[in-house]
């Protein structure tokens, strides 16, 4: 069986969607799948994680359209028009008619789903904003929602099978394993971890690193980012002068996440890692596809949602440092374990397996 992955990843669009789509290909290639890539060459994109772990990859051109850093105009994220990308996505599929072709793109829809289709047996797709029409047989939205499948009832076919909530969020393997081993938590804030995407392009990382600080003085504080995040050598420099830890581009952080008392970070996908060990979280909408997803969770006191990264300043992070109580440490780490079990990549492989 072949399964083509069609994701990117850059500054702008973080790596959730690449890391999801790589979470699942790591659960197919355990059933023996022959896994691939095809992924374009944009600023600040981790296609050498696939190259790490012997994936092969198809690197499309680097976009022709320029991607605004701030710009919600998800075509812009693809950096090349729908029907580009499609022609570029057929000549890299050229003679192997995938089994399934799994896209995980803002930018791709009915457009270029109809395009592609002819040439493999089964198209899905992941998506999480249900703002356009999909031609597909599959589609995965793991965000917590109480619309249902309503949510999608006029945006694809009716043969087009739903797979929907945390239920199956993608989550490495790493979390599964570490959940069946979780100690009895504490609830006293003695460990941060903070973390807002690789590339952080809107600099929320170094603005939760002054709340911290000026919260007080706190045992032990990690802070991760990824190669491409600009303010590196500003972080470091905070990390050594505060005796905290700094963790770039690593390959450890569901460890990180299970040690941590409280994660301060962006509201993606990262959400479900949290929850999957039951670490509480402040969390900051830093894109407009992470807000409704946010903004639900902090309602059910699932996490504290802080708001929009651009009213936040460092005293909003201390401020909500200073809010944190045992109670509120233990009410979120119970409701959010409860929420994701870390078992999705596996229930979606079966699926696309054709065993569920």
């Amino acid at each position: 069986m072949k399964v083509v992955f069609r994701v990117d990843s850059s500054f702008r669009m973080g790596s959730g969607h690449f890391m999801r789509c790589l979470t699942l290909a790591e659960a197919l290639h355990a059933q023996d799948v022959q896994v691939s890539f095809i992924s374009r060459d944009h600023p600040g994109n981790i296609v050498h994680m696939l190259h790490k772990q012997a994936i092969p990859v198809t690197v499309l051109p680097a976009p022709t359209i320029s991607e605004s850093s701030h710009c919600e105009d998800y075509a812009e994220w693809l950096g090349v028009t729908q029907a580009e990308d499609a022609a570029e996505t057929l000549e890299a599929l050229y003679g192997r008619y995938p089994d399934w072709l799994v896209v995980d793109h803002y930018g791709l829809g009915i457009e270029w789903e109809q395009q592609v289709r002819s040439n493999v047996k089964k198209l899905m797709v992941i998506d999480d904003l249900a703002s356009r029409s999909h031609d597909c047989d599959l589609l995965l939205d793991q965000n917590y929602s109480t619309e249902g499948e309503q949510r999608y009832a006029k945006l694809v076919p009716v043969t087009c099978k739903l797979l929907l909530g945390p239920r199956y969020a993608l989550l490495q393997h790493e979390f599964r394993s570490i959940r069946g081993h979780l100690k009895s938590r504490k609830h006293k804030l003695k460990r941060i971890l903070v973390f807002f995407t690789t590339g952080d392009d809107q600099g929320e990382t170094l603005k939760a690193m002054h709340g911290i600080e000026s919260f007080g003085p706190v045992e032990h504080v990690d802070v991760v980012v990824g190669l491409s995040n600009l303010s590196n050598a500003e972080i470091i420099n905070k990390c050594q002068q505060l005796k905290w830890v700094y963790h770039c581009q690593i390959d450890y952080m569901p460890k990180l996440i299970a040690e941590a008392d409280l994660v301060i970070g962006g509201g993606g996908s990262s959400n479900w890692e949290r929850c999957a060990l039951g670490v509480p979280s402040l969390v900051t909408i830093l894109a407009e596809n992470q807000a409704p997803i946010t903004e639900a969770l902090g309602r059910a006191g699932i996490i504290d949602n802080l708001g929009w990264n651009s009213t936040l300043k460092p005293s909003d992070y201390e401020k909500a440092l200073k809010n944190i109580t045992s109670n509120t440490l233990e009410e979120m780490s119970e409701k959010a374990i409860k929420l994701v079990d870390a078992k999705g990549a596996e229930r979606v492989a079966a699926i696309l397996l054709d065993k569920q």
